[in-house]
């Protein structure tokens, strides 16, 4: 159901869903709906204000306010994705909920929150608009929201291993695993290789390879550059599809 703030009811049809993102896209029958639009994320800046509406403990149409307090911010499991972090009062309830700027644009969508007592405490997280437009125009298609995948497990280079391999802490990541037949498998990357970057981007903690392979779309074809026994090269990959979550237990690939 879907419950307007003068209090009509829709039924609402479930036309797609990205689990991994999180995000979904519900379609109502009606006329003259209100409606707002989404803004270009890519403009925000920390410190811009910002203003979170959302059916918080179950009190509809609960805004709050506050600041941008971090973009581009990767959290536990958003391995895919990067989010607007705000100190405007996230709390449950609030998932799906617009974050929008003081234009009236709707910049994110609020998602989760960072909390050891559950409630709110001035960390809450949205998804960019910027990066939920291409997925949810996808859903409203009727089609299937697809990553880029490589096909390789990943270590992240602590210091040691940085120093060991003589690679500059915080670029690169280990590649620990090649499943065979997958993409980077068929450019000839191997166990032991370090990725330093993906398609002319560095890989590094905030910008690791799952996220930038993910990034891609799938078939198209990029530049891989790595260190293999302390020599630089680069190999050409065509990007691979990424299979269901089910089909990768266990495994943490690229």
């Amino acid at each position: 159901k879907v419950i307007l703030s003068d209090r009509k009811e829709y039924t609402a049809k479930l036309i797609g869903r990205d689990v991994e993102s999180d995000l979904a896209v519900l379609k109502i029958e009606g006329t003259n709906l209100p409606f707002v639009r989404l803004g270009n994320s890519d403009q925000s800046r920390v410190g811009d204000w910002v203003v979170a509406i959302g059916n918080r403990f179950g009190l509809g149409g609960s805004v709050t306010g506050g600041i941008i307090s971090a973009v581009h911010r990767p959290t536990v499991g958003g391995a895919f994705d990067r989010f607007i972090q705000t100190d405007a009062s996230i709390n449950r309830g609030n998932s799906g909920g617009p974050l929008f700027d003081l234009n009236g644009n709707v910049i994110g969508i609020n998602s989760q929150i960072y909390s050891p007592t559950g409630g709110n405490v001035g960390i809450g997280f949205a998804i960019p608009a910027t990066e939920a437009k291409p997925i949810l125009d996808t859903l409203m298609k009727g089609a299937a929201v697809q990553r880029g995948y490589l096909g390789v497990g990943i270590q992240p280079l602590s210091e040691d291993l940085a120093k060991s391999f003589g690679v500059p802490k915080g670029k690169g990541e280990l590649v620990s695993r090649v499943e065979p037949g997958e993409a980077a498998a068929k450019a000839g990357i191997k166990q032991g290789d370090i990725i330093t970057k993906v398609d002319g981007k560095d890989v590094t903690p905030d910008q690791t390879l799952s996220f930038l392979t993910a990034n891609v779309r799938p078939g198209t074809r990029v530049p891989v550059e790595l260190i293999r026994d302390g020599k630089a090269m680069t190999l050409q990959l065509t990007v691979g599809t990424r299979p269901p979550p089910e089909q990768l237990a266990g495994f943490d690939p690229g």
